[in-house]
């Protein structure tokens, strides 16, 4: 576990412009009563945003994902989180960057949609 955090906040250190442009915004939902956590470990994965009590996990997605393999791995893991009662968001780091206020609207939306969970499960689950 320890080399899971530790890596996370490598991580956190190096995230893209995108994701630092929507952390900056997804932080201000805490006054919401949203609370967001970043690259956060999650059965060997790292989500991007996740949002526990809510089973909210929001991705952002480069040039990368666009590829067969990286589809398939995105499938694979977006079907594991689904098991655990997560629902995923995937955003294009380039909306991010040329709509970030569209990209909050679909996350607020969803996020108050989602029923909200008593027992939040963390990240060595």
């Amino acid at each position: 576990m320890r080399r899971e955090i530790t890596r996370a906040r490598e991580m956190r250190g190096r995230m893209s412009e995108a994701e630092v442009i929507l952390w900056s915004r997804l932080k201000m939902l805490k006054a919401r009563g949203f609370h967001i956590r970043r690259q956060a470990p999650f059965r060997g994965y790292y989500l991007d945003f996740v949002c526990y009590a809510r089973r909210t996990v929001i991705e952002v997605d480069g040039s990368q994902h666009g590829t067969d393999a990286q589809i398939e791995h995105d499938t694979v893991r977006d079907a594991v989180l689904r098991r655990h009662g997560f629902t995923t968001l995937r955003f294009w780091g380039s909306d991010v960057r040329s709509d970030a206020d569209w990209v909050m609207d679909q996350i607020i939306a969803a996020l108050e949609a989602a029923p909200w969970t008593r027992e939040p499960e963390r990240a060595g689950a």
